[in-house]
Protein backbone atom coordinates (compact mmCIF):
# COMPACT_ATOMS: atom_id res chain seq x y z
CA UNK A 1 0.00 0.00 0.00
CA UNK A 2 1.46 3.36 -1.36
CA UNK A 3 0.49 6.41 0.69
CA UNK A 4 1.56 9.93 -0.87
CA UNK A 5 2.27 12.09 1.89
CA UNK A 6 0.48 15.35 1.82
CA UNK A 7 -0.01 18.48 4.67
CA UNK A 8 -1.90 16.34 6.61
CA UNK A 9 1.16 13.53 7.39
CA UNK A 10 3.75 16.33 6.87
CA UNK A 11 5.76 16.34 10.02
CA UNK A 12 4.55 13.11 11.69
CA UNK A 13 6.98 10.06 12.18
CA UNK A 14 5.76 7.14 10.80
CA UNK A 15 4.18 5.76 14.17
CA UNK A 16 1.93 8.24 14.17
CA UNK A 17 0.64 8.09 11.40
CA UNK A 18 0.42 4.02 11.82
CA UNK A 19 -1.05 4.99 15.11
CA UNK A 20 -2.96 7.91 14.73
CA UNK A 21 -4.28 8.06 10.96
CA UNK A 22 -4.37 4.28 9.78
CA UNK A 23 -5.24 3.25 13.62
CA UNK A 24 -2.50 0.22 13.39
CA UNK A 25 -2.31 -2.18 16.34
CA UNK A 26 1.02 -2.09 17.84
CA UNK A 27 1.75 -5.60 17.13
CA UNK A 28 0.43 -5.06 13.58
CA UNK A 29 3.21 -2.14 13.61
CA UNK A 30 5.82 -4.94 14.89
CA UNK A 31 5.37 -7.20 11.73
CA UNK A 32 5.78 -4.62 9.71
CA UNK A 33 9.28 -3.26 10.86
CA UNK A 34 10.23 -6.86 11.02
CA UNK A 35 9.20 -7.71 7.33
CA UNK A 36 11.21 -7.51 4.74
CA UNK A 37 9.92 -3.99 2.96
CA UNK A 38 7.43 -3.50 5.46
CA UNK A 39 8.09 -0.10 5.79
CA UNK A 40 9.72 2.15 3.32
CA UNK A 41 9.57 5.85 2.22
CA UNK A 42 10.53 6.64 -1.08
CA UNK A 43 11.47 2.84 -1.59
CA UNK A 44 14.18 3.09 0.86
CA UNK A 45 14.36 1.16 4.34
CA UNK A 46 12.99 3.79 7.37
CA UNK A 47 12.27 3.33 10.76
CA UNK A 48 9.29 4.29 12.51
CA UNK A 49 10.39 7.18 13.69
CA UNK A 50 11.16 8.82 10.52
CA UNK A 51 9.52 12.29 10.11
CA UNK A 52 7.70 12.67 7.03
CA UNK A 53 7.79 15.49 4.62
CA UNK A 54 5.25 16.57 1.95
CA UNK A 55 5.63 14.62 -1.32
CA UNK A 56 7.14 11.67 -0.09
CA UNK A 57 5.84 8.51 -0.71
CA UNK A 58 4.88 5.71 1.96
CA UNK A 59 5.04 1.88 1.51
CA UNK A 60 3.46 -0.73 3.66
CA UNK A 61 3.91 -4.11 3.08
CA UNK A 62 0.38 -5.23 4.15
CA UNK A 63 -0.94 -7.23 1.34
CA UNK A 64 -1.33 -11.08 2.50
CA UNK A 65 1.59 -13.43 1.34
CA UNK A 66 1.04 -16.91 0.31
CA UNK A 67 2.92 -17.98 3.72
CA UNK A 68 -0.31 -16.22 5.55
CA UNK A 69 -2.76 -18.71 3.96
CA UNK A 70 -4.41 -21.05 5.75
CA UNK A 71 -3.94 -24.77 4.08
CA UNK A 72 -7.10 -25.76 5.21
CA UNK A 73 -8.76 -22.93 3.11
CA UNK A 74 -9.29 -24.71 0.29
CA UNK A 75 -11.01 -23.02 -2.81
CA UNK A 76 -14.61 -24.96 -3.56
CA UNK A 77 -17.00 -23.02 -5.75
CA UNK A 78 -19.83 -22.34 -3.49
CA UNK A 79 -23.14 -20.70 -4.49
CA UNK A 80 -22.89 -17.55 -1.54
CA UNK A 81 -24.98 -14.11 -1.92
CA UNK A 82 -22.83 -11.29 -1.20
CA UNK A 83 -24.25 -8.09 0.00
CA UNK A 84 -21.38 -6.03 0.18
CA UNK A 85 -18.07 -6.32 -1.24
CA UNK A 86 -14.82 -3.89 -1.60
CA UNK A 87 -11.18 -4.30 -0.92
CA UNK A 88 -11.38 -4.00 2.84
CA UNK A 89 -14.49 -5.77 3.48
CA UNK A 90 -17.04 -8.29 2.03
CA UNK A 91 -20.72 -9.06 3.92
CA UNK A 92 -22.06 -12.70 2.54
CA UNK A 93 -25.38 -13.94 2.77
CA UNK A 94 -24.78 -17.37 4.29
CA UNK A 95 -27.09 -19.71 3.48
CA UNK A 96 -28.32 -22.04 6.36
CA UNK A 97 -26.68 -25.86 6.42
CA UNK A 98 -22.70 -23.81 5.72
CA UNK A 99 -20.58 -23.58 8.19
CA UNK A 100 -18.54 -20.37 8.88
CA UNK A 101 -14.92 -22.01 8.81
CA UNK A 102 -13.77 -25.84 8.18
CA UNK A 103 -13.81 -28.11 11.09
CA UNK A 104 -13.65 -32.19 11.34
CA UNK A 105 -16.61 -32.94 8.65
CA UNK A 106 -16.94 -29.97 7.00
CA UNK A 107 -13.66 -29.34 5.34
CA UNK A 108 -14.84 -28.50 2.03
CA UNK A 109 -18.33 -26.45 2.36
CA UNK A 110 -18.06 -23.65 4.26
CA UNK A 111 -17.73 -19.79 3.97
CA UNK A 112 -14.67 -19.64 4.43
CA UNK A 113 -14.01 -21.88 1.47
CA UNK A 114 -16.77 -20.35 -0.94
CA UNK A 115 -14.74 -16.73 -0.49
CA UNK A 116 -11.24 -18.57 -1.14
CA UNK A 117 -12.76 -19.62 -4.84
CA UNK A 118 -14.04 -16.09 -5.34
CA UNK A 119 -10.68 -14.62 -4.34
CA UNK A 120 -8.96 -17.49 -5.82
CA UNK A 121 -6.38 -14.98 -7.45
CA UNK A 122 -4.78 -13.70 -4.56
CA UNK A 123 -3.59 -14.75 -1.53
CA UNK A 124 -6.82 -15.08 0.65
CA UNK A 125 -6.70 -15.21 4.39
CA UNK A 126 -10.70 -16.09 6.09
CA UNK A 127 -11.27 -13.26 8.82
CA UNK A 128 -14.58 -13.21 9.62
CA UNK A 129 -15.38 -10.25 11.75
CA UNK A 130 -18.38 -12.27 13.03
CA UNK A 131 -19.30 -15.81 12.72
CA UNK A 132 -23.16 -17.68 12.42
CA UNK A 133 -24.31 -21.13 14.11
CA UNK A 134 -24.10 -23.58 11.00
CA UNK A 135 -27.66 -23.34 10.52
CA UNK A 136 -28.27 -19.99 11.64
CA UNK A 137 -28.67 -18.21 7.69
CA UNK A 138 -28.06 -14.14 6.71
CA UNK A 139 -25.62 -11.46 7.45
CA UNK A 140 -22.26 -12.33 7.88
CA UNK A 141 -19.08 -9.62 7.84
CA UNK A 142 -15.78 -10.91 6.85
CA UNK A 143 -12.31 -8.34 6.68
CA UNK A 144 -10.26 -8.69 3.44
CA UNK A 145 -6.92 -6.93 4.74
CA UNK A 146 -5.18 -7.41 8.05
CA UNK A 147 -5.86 -3.68 9.11
CA UNK A 148 -9.79 -3.99 8.43
CA UNK A 149 -10.07 -7.09 10.43
CA UNK A 150 -8.19 -5.30 13.55
CA UNK A 151 -10.69 -2.32 12.90
CA UNK A 152 -13.71 -4.58 12.90
CA UNK A 153 -12.59 -6.25 15.72
CA UNK A 154 -12.39 -2.80 17.64
CA UNK A 155 -15.89 -1.88 16.07
CA UNK A 156 -17.64 -4.77 17.58
CA UNK A 157 -15.86 -4.67 20.33
CA UNK A 158 -17.18 -1.11 20.89
CA UNK A 159 -20.55 -2.09 19.96
CA UNK A 160 -20.53 -0.05 17.19
CA UNK A 161 -21.28 -3.38 14.81
CA UNK A 162 -25.25 -3.47 15.19
CA UNK A 163 -26.97 -6.81 14.41
CA UNK A 164 -30.58 -7.64 13.41
CA UNK A 165 -32.44 -10.93 13.94
CA UNK A 166 -35.54 -12.34 12.50
CA UNK A 167 -36.72 -15.37 14.70
CA UNK A 168 -40.13 -17.47 14.48
CA UNK A 169 -40.62 -18.63 18.07
CA UNK A 170 -42.62 -20.99 19.46
CA UNK A 171 -44.69 -18.99 22.11
CA UNK A 172 -45.07 -15.34 22.52
CA UNK A 173 -43.09 -13.24 25.40
CA UNK A 174 -45.50 -11.58 28.00
CA UNK A 175 -43.99 -8.05 26.60
CA UNK A 176 -44.25 -6.89 23.31
CA UNK A 177 -40.65 -5.00 23.59
CA UNK A 178 -37.81 -5.38 26.03
CA UNK A 179 -34.60 -6.11 27.13
CA UNK A 180 -33.37 -10.13 27.67
CA UNK A 181 -30.50 -9.99 30.01
CA UNK A 182 -29.18 -13.33 31.59
CA UNK A 183 -25.66 -15.04 32.22
CA UNK A 184 -24.65 -17.51 29.80
CA UNK A 185 -22.12 -20.64 30.43
CA UNK A 186 -21.10 -23.67 28.62
CA UNK A 187 -22.74 -27.08 29.71
CA UNK A 188 -20.58 -28.90 31.68
CA UNK A 189 -19.36 -31.94 29.55
CA UNK A 190 -20.50 -30.26 26.33
CA UNK A 191 -18.68 -28.72 23.36
CA UNK A 192 -22.17 -27.16 21.84
CA UNK A 193 -24.80 -26.73 24.79
CA UNK A 194 -24.88 -23.77 26.68
CA UNK A 195 -27.68 -22.73 29.54
CA UNK A 196 -28.48 -19.93 31.68
CA UNK A 197 -27.15 -19.54 34.81
CA UNK A 198 -27.03 -17.33 37.81
CA UNK A 199 -24.58 -14.23 37.92
CA UNK A 200 -22.53 -15.38 40.57
CA UNK A 201 -21.46 -18.52 38.49
CA UNK A 202 -17.80 -18.27 37.39
CA UNK A 203 -17.78 -19.37 34.74
CA UNK A 204 -20.97 -17.39 33.33
CA UNK A 205 -20.89 -14.54 30.96
CA UNK A 206 -23.70 -11.65 31.23
CA UNK A 207 -26.05 -11.78 27.67
CA UNK A 208 -27.99 -8.93 26.95
CA UNK A 209 -30.39 -8.71 23.68
CA UNK A 210 -33.00 -6.28 22.80
CA UNK A 211 -36.28 -7.86 21.07
CA UNK A 212 -39.66 -6.27 19.63
CA UNK A 213 -42.33 -8.89 18.85
CA UNK A 214 -43.50 -8.01 15.23
CA UNK A 215 -46.45 -10.19 14.90
CA UNK A 216 -48.21 -12.87 17.15
CA UNK A 217 -50.84 -15.45 16.56
CA UNK A 218 -51.05 -17.06 20.27
CA UNK A 219 -49.28 -19.75 19.71
CA UNK A 220 -46.56 -18.17 17.70
CA UNK A 221 -44.60 -15.25 17.07
CA UNK A 222 -42.73 -13.19 14.76
CA UNK A 223 -39.45 -11.40 16.62
CA UNK A 224 -36.81 -8.94 15.63
CA UNK A 225 -33.80 -9.46 18.24
CA UNK A 226 -30.98 -6.87 18.74
CA UNK A 227 -28.04 -8.56 20.62
CA UNK A 228 -26.15 -5.93 22.46
CA UNK A 229 -23.84 -8.79 23.39
CA UNK A 230 -22.52 -11.49 21.24
CA UNK A 231 -22.61 -15.09 23.41
CA UNK A 232 -22.63 -18.43 21.78
CA UNK A 233 -26.27 -19.66 20.99
CA UNK A 234 -27.23 -15.54 22.93
CA UNK A 235 -30.56 -15.80 21.22
CA UNK A 236 -31.12 -19.16 20.99
CA UNK A 237 -30.56 -19.69 24.50
CA UNK A 238 -32.34 -16.38 25.48
CA UNK A 239 -35.70 -17.30 24.18
CA UNK A 240 -35.50 -20.75 25.31
CA UNK A 241 -35.60 -19.20 28.78
CA UNK A 242 -38.17 -17.18 28.34
CA UNK A 243 -40.61 -20.23 27.12
CA UNK A 244 -40.13 -19.15 23.38
CA UNK A 245 -37.75 -21.04 22.14
CA UNK A 246 -37.28 -20.76 17.96
CA UNK A 247 -39.12 -23.17 16.01
CA UNK A 248 -37.30 -25.94 14.99
CA UNK A 249 -34.43 -25.40 17.50
CA UNK A 250 -33.54 -29.27 18.41
CA UNK A 251 -31.48 -28.35 20.93
CA UNK A 252 -33.14 -25.54 23.00
CA UNK A 253 -36.55 -26.16 21.96
CA UNK A 254 -38.18 -28.65 20.11
CA UNK A 255 -37.55 -30.18 15.89
CA UNK A 256 -40.48 -28.79 13.64
CA UNK A 257 -42.25 -30.49 10.70
CA UNK A 258 -42.86 -27.15 8.88
CA UNK A 259 -39.24 -26.13 8.86
CA UNK A 260 -35.87 -28.59 9.01
CA UNK A 261 -33.40 -26.13 11.44
CA UNK A 262 -34.03 -23.00 13.68
CA UNK A 263 -35.86 -20.07 12.24
CA UNK A 264 -33.48 -18.06 13.12
CA UNK A 265 -31.93 -15.42 10.24
CA UNK A 266 -29.42 -12.67 10.66
CA UNK A 267 -31.22 -9.70 8.66
CA UNK A 268 -30.01 -6.60 8.58
CA UNK A 269 -26.46 -5.28 10.20
CA UNK A 270 -24.93 -1.77 10.08
CA UNK A 271 -21.47 -1.29 10.83
CA UNK A 272 -18.39 1.45 10.40
CA UNK A 273 -16.66 0.79 7.21
CA UNK A 274 -13.13 -0.22 8.13
CA UNK A 275 -11.26 2.54 6.61
CA UNK A 276 -14.04 5.26 5.25
CA UNK A 277 -15.57 5.18 8.44
CA UNK A 278 -18.72 5.45 6.98
CA UNK A 279 -21.57 3.82 7.66
CA UNK A 280 -22.43 1.10 5.79
CA UNK A 281 -26.36 -1.11 6.56
CA UNK A 282 -26.63 -4.47 4.30
CA UNK A 283 -29.63 -6.47 4.24
CA UNK A 284 -30.46 -10.43 3.63
CA UNK A 285 -33.96 -11.34 2.43
CA UNK A 286 -35.64 -13.71 4.39
CA UNK A 287 -34.64 -17.41 2.51
CA UNK A 288 -37.35 -19.26 1.21
CA UNK A 289 -37.76 -21.90 4.63
CA UNK A 290 -38.43 -19.35 6.26
CA UNK A 291 -40.74 -17.54 4.64
CA UNK A 292 -42.81 -20.30 3.58
CA UNK A 293 -42.78 -21.04 7.70
CA UNK A 294 -44.07 -17.38 8.20
CA UNK A 295 -46.79 -18.02 5.35
CA UNK A 296 -48.15 -21.39 7.12
CA UNK A 297 -47.88 -19.75 10.47
CA UNK A 298 -49.23 -16.67 9.81
CA UNK A 299 -50.55 -16.03 5.94
CA UNK A 300 -49.09 -14.58 2.60
CA UNK A 301 -50.43 -11.41 3.73
CA UNK A 302 -47.66 -11.26 6.92
CA UNK A 303 -44.73 -11.06 4.58
CA UNK A 304 -45.87 -8.33 2.82
CA UNK A 305 -46.65 -6.20 5.64
CA UNK A 306 -44.00 -6.86 7.26
CA UNK A 307 -41.84 -6.66 4.52
CA UNK A 308 -39.49 -9.52 4.96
Amino acid sequence: MDILIDAEYAGLTVREVLRRKLGYSANMIKKLKFSENGILVDGKFVTVRHELSAGEVLSLSVEDKESDVSPYTIPVDLPIGILYEDEHVTAVDKPFAMPSHPSLGHKLDTVSNALAYRYREKNYVFRPANRLDRDTSGCMLTANTKSASYKMYLSMREGRIRKEYIAVADGCPDEKNGVLVSYIRRVPDSIIEREETTESDASAQKAVTEYEVLVSNGKNSIIKLSPVTGRTHQIRVQLSGIGCPVTGDDLYGTPSELIARQALHSWRTTFPHPETKEEITVTAPLPDDMRALVVSLFGEETLRTLAL
